[in-house]
């Protein structure tokens, strides 16, 4: 497939991801997008959650008409069928839970539905491509294209090359990511992680070692973090507001389930906290679990 031929994107996934690189497809490449999830009512709030996007972020800052945002809008469905997600697509981008068990039956599905030839792309921000490619009979189709939240502002796309994955593949994922307006890096398939999270994931997990030997609170780990780093946000309150503990404990489990303990180091405190509902969703997160628990040990 060559990237002028791609007119139709399947987006699997309608949650916080999913519903950023639809509307991503459709406002900055204006192709048409059908978005897929398990139950219809998970699609409405997909659909529902780039209206409200695209009204807060553009519409009021007078960035975007109404008339634009309809024909954004009008550029993207709905349905919880894969075969109708994929049947017509000239390109499939997956972004469901990053569980690993989860991803390879999805891509059975997509493999079994999508027009032959076509590229299966997998968000994953760590999971290995190679993994997922194995359950398709177009494993050389299979890619890593992991894009950054908040999708809309953060530039780095992850292009990641799986073992069986072709150049020609490499060069569409990529030749699409900056048509995207985005900056593309290319990396190997490597457990555990890509590029930018997996020396992030280092700055974290110390950080998450501090809070749990109290040596600071989670707001001055961060704090020092930010000003003596220059980052624009903490490794902790950044995991709090992408709901992230829950991924990375997900991620880690399978990483040590995949590749044997010595590939994967969960923390203690994070298990803790996912256990306990602190996933950083609903304002639940590291610096509540401080407050609420940690603070009467």
């Amino acid at each position: 497939m060559e990237l002028e031929k791609i007119k139709n994107v399947g987006v699997i996934g309608a949650g916080t991801m999913g519903s950023q690189i639809a509307e991503l497809f459709s406002r900055i490449g204006k192709y048409s997008v059908v978005m897929w999830d398990v139950k219809d009512e998970l699609v409405k709030e997909g659909l529902k959650s780039i209206e409200t996007r695209l009204n807060r972020f553009f519409v009021e800052k007078g960035r975007m008409t109404q008339d634009e945002l309809r024909e954004i809008m009008g550029r993207i469905v709905g349905t919880a069928s894969i075969p109708e997600t994929v049947k017509k697509a000239d390109y499939v981008i997956e972004a469901v839970v990053e569980s690993l068990d989860v991803k390879r039956d999805v891509f059975k599905k997509l493999d079994e539905n999508a027009p032959p030839g076509v590229v299966l792309a997998s968000n994953t921000s760590a999971l290995n491509i190679t993994e997922m490619a194995k359950v398709t009979q177009r494993p050389d189709r299979v890619a890593g294209m992991h894009f950054f939240n908040p999708v809309g502002v953060m530039r780095l796309v992850e292009v990641v090359r799986g073992t069986f994955t072709s150049q020609e593949t490499m060069d569409l994922v990529y030749a699409l990511s900056k048509k995207l307006g985005k900056e593309p890096v290319v990396c190997k398939d490597y457990s555990f992680g890509f590029l930018a999270n997996r020396a992030y994931r280092g700055m974290r997990y110390e950080a998450v070692q501090m809070v749990w030997e109290r040596v600071a609170t989670p707001e001055d780990i961060d704090k020092a973090l930010k000003l003596g780093y220059n980052l624009p946000v903490g490794p902790l309150e950044l995991a709090d507001a992408i709901g992230g503990w829950a991924i990375a404990a997900s991620a880690e489990e399978d990483a040590m389930r995949e590749l044997g303990p010595e590939k994967g180091k969960l923390h203690p405190l994070i298990r803790i906290m996912v256990r306990a509902g602190y996933t950083g969703r609903g304002g639940k997160g590291i610096y509540a679990f401080w407050n609420d628990v940690m603070s009467k040990w």
